[in-house]
């Protein structure tokens, strides 16, 4: 992990310098990236064909996997930038399917809750929410390691419109309290950090998925709406799933279960639009951790 000075003078850099300076530098990390991330490099590659559904060649993978570090790349460059971008470039840069639902939940004061996976430019979309509609919205991230590398992304993100969650204890707490308040709640969910999810097929496989997302919609009534934000061109592009059945057909846990799957079916289309753009860089499917001579997590047994 790069230290908070690095993520300051990346920071600074992205607002000072031009798009496309921006873009030949991220397809310049990227490159070394690709190189030198073995790890990280393999479950790209795993990745990319779990989503095509076959094997890559060689050269093939090659270009799939650097395509991928090079988007990952500029997810960053990106983000950075976001706080020197005026709001009419915001809205005109972006497109939107199926944020009527979205909408209608904020008019109702049933705050919808938007399930994503590590996809894209998702930050560009909660940016344009908080600026164009002038919808609050709440996200809940990964705690990153050392804490001050955290706070700082914190803080550039509260900048960006956004209250932020850490996962953990009070998560949950906190994510009822902002759909009761009406606001849009941001998960991201294709990979089980805590290692407590709910056991699905995902792209052919089976491992762990969190259960988070189809708790709080059964527990609050809130829309849950598979979402996913993608680069096209030289636009940013949403796509909202419609929101998936949360009607209840038995225990609470069979119900979990039920969702969590439906919305690994979701995420398996939305990530296929774009199968570069999945910057998901770690082990997520007992497999993977076969391929990686790596221990299996405890929640991975089984399966």
């Amino acid at each position: 992990m790069a230290s908070v000075s690095a993520y300051r003078a990346g920071s600074l850099l992205a607002r000072r310098v031009p798009v496309v300076v921006q873009n030949a530098a991220a397809r310049a990390v990227a490159a070394s990236s690709a190189v030198g991330a073995g790890q990280k490099r393999l479950v790209a590659a795993r990745n990319l064909e779990r989503v095509l559904g076959r094997s890559m060649s060689a050269t093939e993978r090659r270009r799939r996997v650097a395509k991928t570090f090079e988007w990952y790349a500029r997810y960053y460059a990106e983000s950075f930038r976001l706080p020197s971008v005026p709001v009419t470039e915001i809205d005109q840069r972006f497109g939107y399917e199926g944020f009527g639902e979205i909408a209608a939940a904020v008019e109702r004061g049933q705050g919808p809750i938007l399930a994503l996976p590590h996809l894209g430019t998702w930050e560009w979309a909660a940016w344009w929410l908080a600026l164009v509609p002038k919808f609050q919205v709440t996200a809940v991230v990964e705690p990153l390691e050392p804490p001050e590398v955290f706070e700082w992304f914190r803080g550039f993100r509260e900048g960006l419109g956004m209250s932020i969650v850490p996962l953990g204890p009070d998560a949950a707490r906190s994510s009822i309290q902002a759909l009761k308040q009406g606001r849009v709640l941001c998960l991201l969910a294709d990979r089980d950090i805590q290692g407590n999810g709910v056991a699905v097929e995902f792209f052919g496989e089976r491992t762990t998925l969190p259960a988070g997302p189809a708790t709080l919609a059964l527990r609050t009534g809130s829309p849950l709406i598979p979402s996913a934000v993608y680069w096209r061109g030289n636009t940013r592009h949403a796509v909202s799933t419609a929101p998936l059945d949360t009607t209840r057909r038995g225990k609470l846990r069979q119900d979990v279960a039920r969702l969590t799957q439906d919305l690994a079916r979701d995420f398996e289309y939305l990530i296929s639009q774009a199968p570069e753009q999945w910057h998901m860089l770690s082990p997520n499917w007992p497999s993977d951790y076969e391929a990686l001579n790596l221990p299996l997590p405890e929640h991975l047994r089984g399966l």
